[in-house]
């Protein structure tokens, strides 16, 4: 069954070129709630904790000193069909095959900087906000 949240994140490479306000634009645009919100820095350990999924990747080393490189914009959003529509709304992982309008096309500069994180499940979406969020920092 699918749930109405999704959790994103801004990544450092996005944070560093000073567009997290547009991000969050596109976003509330895109007819999402933001439900909540912070700016943060994730530690190495904590980069290493969200990313353990990835762990035996090739490419899992150099995505936790990128995720804790910089701030990050955390945020819990809500709408009917979360998941899927803000991953649509994000676009393709590689910009270059990303659609028009989609925050990637916008705003990513490659594969592993990509300026946004998006869940990929119902499941995993409760999953990182419990991560990144307190029970009494969502409403």
């Amino acid at each position: 069954m699918a749930t109405n949240r999704t959790f994103t994140m801004i990544k450092p490479d996005a944070v560093q070129n000073g567009h997290i306000g547009n991000i969050l634009a596109m976003i509330t645009n895109g007819g999402f709630k933001i439900v909540s919100l912070k700016l943060t820095q994730l530690t190495v350990a904590d980069a290493k904790a969200f990313y353990a999924v990835h762990a035996e990747r090739p490419f899992y080393g150099e995505l936790v000193e990128f995720m804790s490189r910089g701030p990050i914009v955390a945020a819990i959003l809500e709408k009917d069909n979360a998941v899927e529509d803000f991953r649509t709304l994000i676009g393709a992982t590689n910009p270059a095959e990303a659609a028009e309008g989609t925050i990637r096309k916008a705003y990513a500069t490659s594969i592993g900087e990509n300026a946004v994180h998006g869940s990929d499940s119902d499941e995993n979406a409760a999953i990182e906000s419990a991560f990144h969020f307190a029970g009494r920092e969502q409403f």
